[in-house]
């Protein structure tokens, strides 16, 4: 089986030729007006999307409802093995979207196939499980109270940065058993490998070495967290495959249920629909972490699937070995779909936000990231209920991924409370 290249370069040179009418996988317009532009995509090409990647990698991104429906439910013809992509001998190994796409043989849950995958997932379910869902209810709520005390007096605050990721990230670094004191390091480590940019391949390094550093420390010194808990039911798993499965469920949760957490907020700042929620109310809270699944899932793109032999698939000739991206955000927008469903889609979960079949995020990962998201915004309301937007919601800038959908800040003012000093 082929592997990335260890030379350098930008380029495929060599690799099939890009589709001439190729979409290329970047632009503004993926971060400001995505489903106006697969709109216009899926007008000119179907459910079925050639794309360029950066560097000139070809792909097929899935923008249609039943045809990833179809891709998901098919893991025969539609591998999850990274081994079978036609283009490897051609990726430099400096390739900002390598950690994002994932090597192949990677004995991981996330990066895995077929057997291999099932025996990974099978393991990290019941060590997610392990979760208690009070406590870790109470656990966000005291991490909440904590980060809304540093800024609740002024009156003013930027709730990404300054809470959404900050929460995500001190309650799952606490469940996985990290020092609280290296989040901060840790999330902005993660921003920058899932954003692809030019820093994504040394921010993999570094956030490899805390996986590593942290379950040799465990190996010493276990505790009642889930590292702790694999380490000591780790029989037939190597401290690489623990520190890797580590590493791969914590980077798959952190930015969406963060991105999750502020979408949702943004949402019921700017909708009228959702005003009673603002005002103490609690029903609408459900509706909204609902919709901001179905509008803008904070996963957009994943990678992916790839052809095990030629096949056809939306009209389009797919060779062995093809890459297929999972557009997520457009199939839960596919007009098809979309026609059968009320605005706020109640409490209709058949979006592909989680994934579908076999590499379905795991129920209890989806519990946890719950949990996190509304935690956060059931003690954010009620500390500060007069809370709104400081800037025009058309300000509001995104996250610069075509793969994720997020925003890079919440700026919001309010009326000053005084801090809760732990008494909730």
């Amino acid at each position: 089986m082929t592997g990335p290249a260890d030379g350098g370069g930008s380029t495929a040179g060599g690799c099939p030729a890009v589709h001439p009418d190729a979409v290329p996988l970047s632009g503004p317009r993926f971060h400001t007006e995505p489903q106006q532009l697969y709109r216009e995509i899926r007008r000119e090409h179907g459910s079925v999307v050639p794309v360029e990647m950066y560097g000139g990698f070809p792909a097929w991104l899935v923008i249609g409802y039943r045809e990833l429906h179809q891709i998901t439910s098919d893991p025969d013809l539609f591998s999850r093995d990274r081994g079978l992509w036609n283009q490897w001998p051609n990726v430099p190994a400096d390739w900002p979207l390598l950690p994002v796409i994932g090597q192949p043989n990677t004995p991981s849950v996330y990066f895995s196939a077929d057997k291999p995958h099932r025996r990974y997932a099978e393991w990290m379910s019941a060590a997610l499980e392990t979760v208690d869902a009070l406590a870790c209810r109470r656990l966000c709520e005291d991490l909440a109270d904590r980060l809304i005390d540093e800024f609740c007096g002024r009156g003013d605050a930027e709730l990404v940065a300054g809470y959404s990721v900050q929460l995500t990230q001190l309650t799952l670094l606490r469940l996985f058993g990290f020092p609280e004191d290296e989040g901060p390091v840790l999330a902005q480590q993660l921003n920058e490998l899932v954003d692809g940019g030019p820093g994504a391949q040394k921010a993999h390094g570094e956030w490899m070495t805390a996986i590593s550093d942290l379950v040799a420390d465990k190996r010493l010194q276990p505790g009642s967290d889930i590292v702790s808990w694999l380490l000591a039911n780790a029989e037939g798993f190597t401290d690489e495959e623990v520190f890797l499965n580590v590493r791969d469920t914590i980077g798959a949760g952190f930015l969406p249920t963060a991105d999750w957490l502020a979408g949702t907020i943004r949402l019921m700042l700017t909708d009228d629909r959702f005003a009673d929620a603002l005002g103490g109310g609690r029903y609408s809270i459900g509706h909204a972490l609902n919709e901001v699944l179905w509008e803008e899932t904070p996963s957009q793109i994943i990678a992916g699937r790839w052809a095990a032999r030629d096949t056809l698939l939306g009209g389009h000739n797919i060779l062995a070995g093809d890459m297929i991206l999972l557009g997520l955000g457009a199939a839960n927008n596919d007009p098809l779909i979309q026609q059968h469903l009320t605005p706020a889609h109640g409490g209709n979960a058949a979006h592909f936000s989680y994934g579908y079949g076999e590499y379905r995020c795991p129920f209890p990962a989806q519990e946890i990231a719950e949990i996190i998201a509304r935690a956060g915004i059931e003690v954010l309301l009620d500390r500060l209920p007069d809370l709104q937007l400081a800037v025009p919601a058309s300000e509001l800038v995104r996250r610069p991924s075509a793969f994720m959908r997020g925003m890079t800040e919440l700026p919001v003012r309010f009326t000053p409370v005084p801090a809760s000093g732990g008494t909730r």
